[in-house]
This record gives C-alpha cells, sequence and structure tokens, in this order.
C-alpha cells in the first residue's frame, strides 16, 4: 500500500515538474520572437501535433482516473495560456506593424500642397483682346457672326463677280454646295449683317475664326481674323490712314512708319494694302522683311458703293472704310514666332512665354 502511494506521488510530482517546465521553456522561447513569422516555430514546438503540450495529452490515456481528474485540467489549462500568449505576441507585433505603416503615411496637413500649374489664356486670344481693347477706346464695338455662311453673304453682297476664283473648291471649303452654305473665307460677311440690321453711323470690328484651303509654315486652313468697319457721313480715307497709324502704334507700342500701297479688293474701291516698318531691324532690311525694311500686315480700302446698295445704305450720304488684319500676323511680327503652326499645337513650353 505505502509502495502505490509513493509511485503516485512520484507521478504527480513529474507530471507538475514538465508543466511547469514546458511553461517556463515556452515562455523563454516566445520572449526571443522578434516578428510574427518567429511565432509559428514555437507554435509548433508546443501546440503542434508532436508538440510538448500534445505528446503530455497524449499520455493521460494511460493514467488512471483519478489521475486524468488531477492532470486533465492542468494541461488543458496550459494549452489555453500558450495559445492565449501566442495570440497576445501575434496582436503586439500587428499593432506594432500597424504603427510603424501609419507612421512612414502619416500627413503633414502643414505642409504646403503640390503646385498645380495655372492655365493661361492663348496668345491668340490675348492679341485678339489687345485689338478689340485698341479699337474699342477709338468707339468701335464688338459684333460677331456665323461661320457657315451662305454665297450671299460671303461673296455676292460683297461685291465679288460670279466668276471670281476665290469661289471655287480649291480656295473655298463648302459645306453644302447646292445650297451654297462654306465656311466662311473672311470675316468680312459679319459687316452686311450689322448694316442690314443697324443704320449708319455704325462703327465696328468683327473678331472671328475664318477657313480657307491653304497651307503652309505661313498659312493655315483656320486662322483668325480682325475686320473692322466704320460708315457715317464723311468718312474719307485720311480718317482710315489715321486710325490704321493709331493702331499700330497702339499695338507696337511705339510709333511705327507705315505705308499704304495701292490693291485690289472687290468690296472696298480705293483698296490698300499697308506695310509696317520691320519690327525686327527697324526698316534695315532683314530675312524676316526680305531686305526691303518692310512687312505687309493688313488690307483695307473705302467701302464701294456697291456693298453699301446691296444693304440699302445711300452711298451719295453715306461712305466708309474697311479693313482686316489676321491675328496670326500680328502675333507672328509682335512676338517673333517663326513657325504658325506652334499657335495650334498646344505645346505647354510654347504657351507659357506669353
Amino acid at each position: 500500500m505505502f509502495t502505490n502511494i509513493f509511485l503516485y506521488l512520484i507521478i504527480i510530482s513529474t507530471m507538475k515538474q514538465k508543466i511547469t517546465e514546458i511553461k517556463q521553456t515556452f515562455s523563454s522561447d516566445l520572449k526571443i520572437c522578434e516578428t510574427i513569422e518567429d511565432i509559428e516555430p514555437v507554435r509548433i514546438k508546443y501546440l503542434g501535433k508532436k508538440g510538448a503540450v500534445t505528446e503530455q495529452l497524449k499520455q493521460l490515456s494511460s493514467l488512471s482516473i483519478d489521475e486524468k481528474k488531477l492532470f486533465g485540467p492542468q494541461l488543458h489549462e496550459l494549452k489555453e495560456y500558450i495559445s492565449n500568449e501566442i495570440d497576445k505576441k501575434i496582436n503586439f507585433f500587428e499593432e506594432k506593424l500597424l504603427l510603424q505603416q501609419l507612421a512612414s503615411e502619416k500627413i503633414d496637413f502643414t505642409l504646403p500642397g503640390n503646385s498645380v500649374t495655372k492655365g493661361k489664356t492663348h496668345i491668340l486670344s490675348q492679341v485678339t483682346d489687345e485689338i478689340n481693347k485698341i479699337f474699342n477706346d477709338l468707339g468701335f464695338v464688338v459684333a460677331e457672326g456665323p461661320e457657315i455662311e451662305t454665297d450671299y453673304y460671303n461673296f455676292s453682297a460683297l461685291n465679288f463677280p460670279a466668276d471670281h476664283p476665290s469661289r471655287d473648291m480649291h480656295d473655298t471649303f463648302y459645306v453644302d454646295h447646292p445650297e451654297n452654305l462654306l465656311l466662311r473665307t473672311h470675316t468680312s460677311g459679319v459687316q452686311i449683317h450689322v448694316m442690314e440690321n443697324f443704320k449708319p453711323p455704325v462703327r465696328v470690328i468683327m473678331p472671328g475664326k475664318v477657313f480657307r484651303s491653304d497651307a503652309d509654315m505661313s498659312h493655315s486652313p483656320v486662322f483668325h481674323q480682325v475686320e473692322g468697319l466704320y460708315v457715317d457721313k464723311n468718312v474719307s480715307f485720311s480718317h482710315l490712314k489715321g486710325t490704321l497709324q493709331y493702331f499700330m502704334d497702339r499695338f507696337f507700342k511705339g510709333s511705327k512708319n507705315i505705308r499704304l500701297r495701292p490693291s485690289f479688293f472687290p468690296f472696298t474701291e480705293p483698296s490698300v494694302e499697308m506695310d509696317v516698318q520691320c519690327v525686327f531691324c527697324g526698316g534695315k532690311g532683314c530675312g524676316m522683311c526680305k531686305q526691303t525694311g518692310w512687312i505687309e500686315i493688313l488690307g483695307a480700302g473705302m467701302v464701294d458703293p456697291n456693298v453699301l446698295k446691296n444693304v440699302k445704305v445711300n452711298a451719295d450720304e453715306y461712305s466708309g472704310f474697311a479693313f482686316g488684319v489676321g491675328v496670326e500676323r500680328l502675333a507672328i511680327l509682335k512676338y517673333g514666332i517663326t513657325n504658325i503652326k506652334l499657335f495650334y499645337e498646344n505645346h505647354y513650353y510654347f504657351l507659357e512665354q506669353f
């Protein structure tokens, strides 16, 4: 009897010592884990199929009922303890990683934001606005008209003869040829619309987009014009010259020599082409002015009486002048631009210069 009691005490002592050892070694192994990856081998060592705790649980089957009642709960408590400690350690590392991630992704709201490049008004719009401002100061108002016109407003009312070459399809873009609808080749048609709806005196400028079948280094099939019209009593050629001289001096910001050469336009008579002293060489002669010292800049003239009659304005009582200038041409001369295509390619480094 004493022998059985002695063996029982030995078993109890051994089991308790084993449980204590497992707990201590587990704590030591878990303590040295530095990453989540280090924890998995520890879990296998103690809770795996051949783990220390698992092996002890297997030995319960060889114990008596009293021994099972004594050591079973202790082993299950040990297993639960190890499992909980592992979960705590995993949570610790996960929170640590999360804090590191948050620290690396931290946004300092006091720092200035990334600068956003602001858009600028296109150089052609800038030049158009400047032209409008100069003529507004002279009492001219802005008028606009349709870009798709009829043959009447684009040609016939402006005194173009029926066989004029500009009516041909190699010069003009027709939208609907049988109906004589076309993309306007100039903004001159707007003056017909204006004079049909307003009685003289009329003083308007007409900026807008125009279309011609022409394209090279100095021409584009789509470009911009500003047309000017002044109709009143006793308007003379000297008024035209004085107006154009004032415009050139204002636009190029300094006194500029101009010259007027006889020319021909169906809707003005007499007609002239105006040259300005070369803005690049000051009239000395260079490649831009072809060594002449002058650069052609616009066409102008006195409104043909036939045009006035077409809009039922008494040509014996009223007279007027008209002129038309290309916006691209003015921009090229003012800013020294060598290729008209630069206006339409929209390269940022070109546009930001203006």
